[in-house]
């Protein structure tokens, strides 16, 4: 709230008068008419009145977040039996956030070396990004080895996408970005903030709590000539449900016949199956294929490094030369935006992926993770399916992978989930079995089939 001067001819001003000033509507308080001094200047009587006037009046309150909002409101929540399956992050069997110990091995590294805080280049660290590549393809991907594969640090999965979407905006105007719905939240953001369009296909069929995988191939068979086709690379957010081996054979080929431009968000790496690379299979298909390949990456999950803000985007294109002019390209775009990334994160996953050692500690550190998220997962299906009597299939729940599982609740039974239980979630159903543990399976079976069959 800015304090603004004002020189107005000489007024007598009582307590609750009114003052137009600027097109506002002055009301004076009995302290705020006490303030004013005349004073003579050019023969005339200058009034000089302190008003608090905000130059950012017309800028209205934004809605809250919808997947950071809800861990507000469980905050806010003094019940003891209170459960956040909001925000998707690791959480151990106690419910607390879980430091690698893998990581904690790298930073130890790191300051035995003494490493400097010095500016990253543009494109990031260069250790990183080789490793990231690796890690994404294989380390004898034909990619990697012809130099087809443009890597640009970014700002976690959220600004890895920024970079690609900025980069779709500049250099192919007026392609559409086709989207998944349900997708998840940011991604629309993502786009509109960077003026690119976008139009969704199918995806979840509410009837089978699955894949619709006709509307899909339909929808991307009817996408213009050359849209862009944004692809959930492993562990579908918010539905857990993935094409099987043989479908994802099939987007290929619809893809490859259309001349569409794959992008892949990468954001569960090894942290789904616990396989790094069972869970990359599906880009590494469309570039074996010999596509063009736009692929988002993250350590958010997998490696645990939420507020690091650490991943990559990657560009594969079908010769040196055009990746070397896309890559000028992404720095390009990122100089701007935030200069160069940040180099904590960088370095862990430089020193974890590039010792053998210590990358062997991380997948065993990823198999428990992911082991734990199954094992809560099949807990919660026994415990709902021993307790429903309706004879409703649950089966959906071990069908879905990954730290999210679609519920097929509606926004009430969702609401009701929270305002009688004290359970936090998306309105659109979703939970975050990384947010339960085995010995609240009980109560969140409880409090689904209450939701689901008592609530319309």
């Amino acid at each position: 709230m800015a304090s603004s001067l004002l020189s107005i001819p000489s007024l007598s001003l009582q307590y609750n008068d009114k003052l137009k000033v600027g097109g506002n509507s002055l009301r004076f308080s009995k302290e705020q008419s006490n303030t004013f001094s005349n004073a003579k200047s050019s023969g005339r009587i200058s009034m000089v009145a302190a008003v608090n006037v905000s130059r950012f009046e017309g800028i209205p309150m934004a809605p809250p977040d919808p997947i950071l909002g809800v861990s507000e409101a469980f905050r806010a929540d003094t019940s003891d039996a209170k459960l956040n399956l909001g925000v998707g992050a690791y959480r151990t069997e106690e419910l607390q956030p879980y430091v690698l110990k893998v990581v904690n091995k790298a930073e130890n590294l790191m300051l035995e070396r003494g490493e400097n805080k010095e500016y990253l280049a543009i494109e990031g660290l260069a250790a990183f990004n080789k490793a990231t590549a690796e890690l994404l393809l294989g380390a004898d991907n034909p990619a990697i080895k012809q130099q087809r594969v443009a890597t640009v640090q970014g700002l976690s999965g959220t600004g890895s996408l920024r970079l690609g979407a900025a980069l779709i905006e500049r250099y192919f105007p007026g392609a559409k970005v086709l989207i998944s719905a349900p997708t998840w939240g940011n991604h629309k953001n993502i786009f509109n903030d960077a003026r690119v369009p976008w139009s969704e296909y199918r995806y979840y069929d509410p009837k089978t709590v699955g894949l619709d995988f006709e509307g899909m191939i339909e929808d991307i068979k009817a996408a213009p000539e050359g849209t862009f086709v944004l692809l959930h690379g492993c562990a579908h957010n918010p539905t857990g449900i993935d094409p099987t081996p043989e479908q994802w054979e099939k987007i290929a080929d619809v893809i490859q016949e259309k001349n569409h431009i794959p992008f892949f968000d990468v954001a569960y790496q090894g942290f789904a199956s616990g396989s790094l690379d069972e869970d990359a299979a599906s880009v590494r298909l469309f570039v074996a294929r010999g596509l063009e390949v736009l692929v988002a990456q993250s350590y958010s999950k997998n490696l645990g490094l939420y507020a690091e803000r650490i991943g990559a985007i990657n560009v594969i294109s079908s010769s040196p030369e055009s990746a070397a002019r896309v890559k000028s390209q992404l720095k390009r775009i990122a100089r701007p935006m935030y200069s160069n990334p940040p180099v904590h994160g960088a370095r862990i996953v430089a020193d974890i992926v590039g010792n053998p050692a210590l990358f062997d500690e991380w997948k065993v550190e990823m198999e428990m993770m992911a082991g734990r998220i199954k094992n809560v997962r099949q807990q919660l299906y026994d415990s709902i399916s021993s307790k429903d009597k309706s004879g409703k299939d649950w089966s959906f729940i071990l069908k879905q992978i990954g730290m999210f599982s679609y519920t097929g609740l509606n926004k009430n039974q969702s609401d009701n989930m929270t305002n009688k239980w004290h359970v936090y979630m998306t309105k659109d159903g979703r939970i975050s079995l990384a947010g339960l543990s085995l010995a609240k399976c009980e109560y969140l079976a409880d409090a689904i089939i209450d939701s689901f069959h008592y609530v319309s």
